[in-house]
């Protein structure tokens, strides 16, 4: 079959995917395949699990141990940019889900085909040119891992590809997967963790400051940081969906947050067939793969039910009262599936003239492009402060999106189910609708199917959706007073050896937190029992190097000297980075200035200077890093420094933000604009974490923390906007704004 599985790939680059690049980013519109060739290497499968129990008859459950080790050439270019790059070999390794239902009486016996991972592949890729196409316009926020994780979680649960082998009427169903169930996990404390941080160059043993990621498939937790503690209480919970059981497990790891590498305190895998049965865990359960510790922990699998009975219950079971209208636990489950919409405006000036932006139309104007060409449209939704958006399908005012969503829903009978459409290219509204969802409470199985007529739009503009609520059921078991249950623990199959540490907050959105570190909404994030990597690229790192010798020392003692560092403090991070000879003399020299009083109202790390706004219109923070002053010069040449900023307390690497370097100065200009899509409520409960860090070279020791500054964004004047300069610190808090 592999001959022609290759001609079945060629024909998908060419016919779906280079359309789609070419649509997606005016910079791509000369983008093309010049060769896609996958090699003579066959993917192998290495074995076979065949479930038997726990499955609807209707269905045969296979599990794949796939490997693909392949010698394939993929060449592409842009032409406009006279860019070429590709691919030259590609490794996939990891456990494949093949769904064969729903079986019939009739040839071919099987329904559709679905097929999806569990968890994140093993991905491996060899780049060619890699490096000339992210230096693009509208690429350069990429990178090589960013890039790896996109592609690896596109086949991961809950998303997967469904192949229909009869007529659509007989597969409707596979359109709308319904969820087994919710896990709701109470990541409630620790004990007895190991003490990671040293001092005295080791001679000295500190303690830890724990945190936990939690994966359930690809959706992502991370509790807040506990600092200084070997038995700390998080008490946060999570809530998480569970599409494939037998096979899916509950995967969490504890680690202490460092400057530097963040290191490992033990981990835990659950089964969740078990957790299933159970209905309700709560007991401690032994760290893996390190000497001692344990983690106290409270599982309960919730059932969803097709109708509105226990509603008032478990309303009452989570507090929904009035004034919790969008927060907290959930209560009820939304299920969406977007079809298809009809009759889109096709010129949103006909019909609303005050919905079309007028900096869009100045831009159409002056581009000379038409207004009336058909549009680019998606769809946003939301549910109370949780949003979620669709693709883009382009040029059309007829799309296809063949899409499913969920949304936790704290109280059904108070929420609305708000929908708009877009037109992405003119940045305008085509039509939006709203659904209150106390109508499912009262509609046949709690399910709505049907084309919903638009509001602010075209007369017959429709949208078709089908929607459906389930109601969150715990339901207890009676058990004997002497029952013992068999939750069954798993050992990872990752050494600790070959663990790789995560980026730090690779946080989903599916879950709500009672602990005050509430997620926020996701795009597809790293979800892996395979370990996430460390980047490892050419460009400006955002891990700082461990420390260099007593020199480094030297540098701590004249930063540990400012007023608000703490004596029983861990050594500023900063510390570890300046420790180069020609760093330390200039940093003491500008300490001792301080101190005298001749550089009064300065930074001895320097200053930054940013805009601040946010568009309501675009619903985006905007940030634009202007420059920077005075900074710490890490060698005769100066600095090569760059800017990286992360919206707290999202630190995803999809989240961050870095500007280009500029070579040997102290005084680099930038004039770079970013953006974060958040609102103006949400954004008012973060905060802006800006560090300048030099970047140094691929393989320069050189590299490291120029300072940091820390702008909480609680203003009433952010959507007006401001432009100031920045104190730089060596830890971002207390920054004293230079006017």
């Amino acid at each position: 079959m592999w001959p022609f599985i290759c001609q079945f790939i060629e024909k998908l680059f060419r016919e779906t995917i280079e359309p789609a690049v070419r649509g997606a980013n005016a910079h791509l519109s000369t983008f093309s395949f010049t060769k896609v060739d996958m090699g003579y290497q066959p993917l192998r499968v290495n074995g076979v699990k065949v479930y038997t129990e726990n499955v609807d008859k209707r269905q045969i459950i296979l599990d794949l141990q796939i490997s693909f080790v392949g010698n394939c050439e993929i060449d592409l270019e842009i032409k406009r940019y006279f860019c070429r790059a590709g691919v030259k070999s590609i490794q996939v390794h990891g456990t494949m889900r093949v769904i064969l239902e729903p079986l019939i009486g009739d040839m071919p016996l099987v329904g559709a085909l679905s097929i999806f991972f569990l968890r994140k592949p093993l991905l491996e890729i060899n780049w060619t040119g890699l490096t000339n196409l992210l230096d693009i316009p509208g690429l350069n926020g990429l990178s090589d891992t960013i890039i790896l994780d996109i592609i690896s979680n596109y086949l991961v649960l809950p998303n997967r590809i469904t192949v229909p082998l009869v007529s659509e009427v007989q597969i409707a169903q596979l359109r709308f997967p319904i969820p087994k169930g919710v896990l709701r996990i109470h990541f409630i404390e620790a004990q007895d963790l190991q003490g990671k941080d040293t001092y005295l160059k080791g001679l000295v043993k500190g303690k830890s400051d724990p945190y936990g990621i939690l994966r359930v498939g690809n959706q992502i937790f991370q509790s807040k940081v506990i600092k200084e503690n070997l038995s700390p209480k998080w008490n946060e919970v999570y809530e998480a969906l569970v599409y494939e059981h037998p096979g899916q497990e509950l995967e969490i790891e504890l680690f202490d947050e460092d400057p530097d590498k963040d290191d490992f305190l033990g981990s835990l895998m659950i089964d969740l067939i078990e957790v299933e049965k159970e209905r309700l865990l709560d007991e401690w359960f032994s760290l893996d793969e390190v000497p001692k510790g344990k983690l106290h922990l409270k599982l309960e699998w919730l059932a969803l039910l097709p109708d509105a009975s226990n509603l008032d219950k478990v309303l009452a079971d989570i507090r929904a009262d009035k004034n919790q209208a969008n927060d907290g636990l959930s209560s009820a489950l939304l299920i969406l599936y977007l079809d298809s919409a009809r009759n889109l405006p096709s010129n949103p000036l006909d019909f609303n003239p005050g919905v079309l932006k007028k900096s869009a139309v100045q831009r159409a104007l002056k581009s000379g492009k038409k207004i009336n060409s058909n549009p680019n449209p998606l769809v946003h939704m939301s549910v109370g402060h949780k949003a979620q958006e669709s693709k883009i399908r382009y040029k059309t005012n007829e799309p296809v999106w063949e899409e499913n969503f969920t949304f936790f829903v704290h109280n059904p009978k108070r929420q609305d189910l708000e929908v708009e459409v877009k037109d992405e290219q003119h940045q305008c509204s085509l039509g939006s609708l709203r659904v209150p969802l106390s109508e499912l409470l009262t509609s046949d199985d709690m399910t709505i199917n049907q084309r919903f007529q638009l509001s602010n739009s075209g007369p017959n503009s429709t949208l078709k959706m089908k929607i459906a609520l389930r109601v969150l059921h715990l339901e207890k078991q009676e058990r004997p007073p002497d029952y013992q249950h068999s939750a069954q623990v798993k050992r990872p199959s990752v050494s600790k050896e070959g663990r790789k540490m995560p980026v730090k907050s690779q946080v989903s959105a599916s879950g709500s937190s009672t602990g005050g570190s509430s997620v926020a909404p996701p795009t597809p994030v790293l979800g892996s029992h395979e370990e996430p990597r460390v980047e490892e690229e050419a460009h400006p790192p955002d891990a700082t190097p461990p420390r260099q010798g007593d020199l480094g020392r030297s540098s701590s003692s004249l930063l540990a000297s400012p007023s608000h560092v703490s004596a029983k403090e861990p050594t500023p991070s900063i510390a570890s980075d300046i420790s180069l000879p020609i760093a330390t003399q200039e940093l003491r020299q500008r300490l001792r200035q301080l101190e005298n009083g001749t550089t009064l109202g300065q930074s001895p790390l320097g200053q930054i200077q940013l805009t601040i706004r946010h568009s309501s219109q675009r619903n985006k923070l905007i940030v634009v890093v202007h420059a920077c002053r005075n900074l710490i010069a890490f060698s005769e040449d100066g600095s090569d420094p760059y800017v990286r900023m992360y919206l707290l307390p999202d630190k995803r690497r999809s989240g961050r933000r870095k500007t280009h370097v500029s070579k040997k100065t102290l005084n680099p200009i930038f004039d770079q604009s970013f953006d974060f899509s958040v609102s103006l409520p949400e954004v008012q409960r973060r905060t802006l974490d800006v560090a300048v860090k030099n970047s140094g070279g691929f393989l320069s020791k050189d590299k490291g923390l120029l300072g940091k500054v820390l702008v909480a964004l609680a203003s009433e004047e952010l959507a007006k906007g401001w432009t100031q300069w920045y104190d730089l610190t060596e830890d971002g808090m207390r920054p004293q704004v230079v006017t």
